[in-house]
């Protein structure tokens, strides 16, 4: 039993030693590319995609670089998603349709919309190099978000809305977000990787046809090199 013990605590001894052991190198240069997932929750869309960064290390601890992501999905715009004004303007409209025998009294809009969204960002990364296994890291996450919306309605009345509020038959948008983010690089040898990383972002795209902003969160793994002189402290 004592020697059981006794070889339990020298293997932890030996990977507590591992794991608070220093990285020998830290690359000036930093290149990712990885799978991304956009989810915003608010409006049911999902996007899987791709996630490209690339950076500079200024010292040690700090990086400046850039972020790149382009991603597509589907959701369904519902009136619930619209202004007021519009909600009552399309409320109206399809009491009378109603009233009218066009539709049925139990219609319920929906008009299916495929997503095109490109991410933009740079700025600093704040890393740390004291382990040698996992470099985790931090970083604001402020930059552009451009999107395209494609309608594709399923029926005339759904046809009708997008005629009036999208009459060139898609929408695109540019706007900033901001929020913050972060992972870790988990260290395979001295020059490569597999990051995991996630960003949490706040954006009002389509304001004019949304009523709210939405919340987005981003989710990217994938391999991550580095290389050039060793950065010193």
């Amino acid at each position: 039993m004592m020697t059981g013990f006794a070889r339990a605590a020298l293997g932890l001894m030996l990977f507590a030693g591992l794991a608070m052991a220093e990285q020998d190198y830290v690359g000036r240069y930093d290149a990712y590319v990885g799978f991304a997932y956009l989810d915003s929750p608010h409006i049911s869309l999902t996007e899987p995609g791709v996630h490209t960064q690339a950076g500079v290390r200024l010292r040690r601890w700090v990086s400046m670089g850039f972020d790149f992501s382009d991603s597509s999905g589907d959701t369904s715009l519902t009136p619930v998603l619209l202004p007021t004004s519009l909600q009552q303007q399309l409320g109206a409209e399809l009491g009378e349709l109603v009233a009218a025998g066009q539709i049925p009294p139990g219609y319920t809009l929906r008009v299916p919309i495929h997503s095109d969204t490109q991410t933009y960002a740079a700025g600093p990364q704040f890393s740390y190099h004291r382990w040698k296994y996992v470099t985790p890291f931090i970083r604001p996450s402020v930059g552009a978000i451009h999107e395209t919306a494609t309608p594709h309605p399923a029926d005339p009345i759904g046809a009708g809305v997008v005629q009036q509020l999208v009459p060139s038959g898609k929408k695109t948008d540019w706007t900033a977000f901001y929020g913050f983010g972060g992972g870790a690089d988990l260290n395979v040898t001295r020059h490569f990787a597999i990051r995991v990383q996630a960003d949490f972002v706040h954006d009002h795209l389509f304001n004019d046809l949304l009523k709210d902003g939405r919340n987005t969160g981003r989710f990217a793994i994938g391999p991550a090199i580095q290389f050039g002189r060793d950065v010193s402290e």
